[in-house]
């Protein structure tokens, strides 16, 4: 909506769907590594999370503490610092999350 000529009218704007968060047994998370884009550096990409964007955020701070690296999430994946793929597979597993190793 741009304008309106009516006085009396009342914009709703619609409510953005966010999907709730699966409990972690029913996630399959996929744990891979990354190096397009990142001037050769290699970062871990965790994909594969169904849920709210905060649960997503705290998986991801939780990751990057346990690490002990940095970090981001952006577009729904998590990106760690390096190649950690073993370590993050093995904390998702301890988290109760299903957690598949990629390339």
């Amino acid at each position: 909506m741009v304008y309106s000529t009516n006085p009396d009218y009342q914009f709703q704007q619609e409510e953005a769907y966010e999907e709730e968060t699966l409990e972690p047994k029913a996630q399959k998370l996929i744990v891979a590594i990354d190096k397009k884009g990142r001037s050769g550096k290699q970062v871990t990409a965790v994909s594969g999370f169904i849920g709210k964007e905060a649960d997503l955020e705290a998986l991801g701070k939780t990751l990057k503490t346990k690490c002990g690296v940095g970090g981001s999430v952006k577009d729904g994946v998590i990106l760690i610092q390096g190649d950690q793929r073993d370590k993050i597979t093995g904390i998702l597993a301890s988290l109760g999350y299903k957690a598949k190793r990629g390339n």
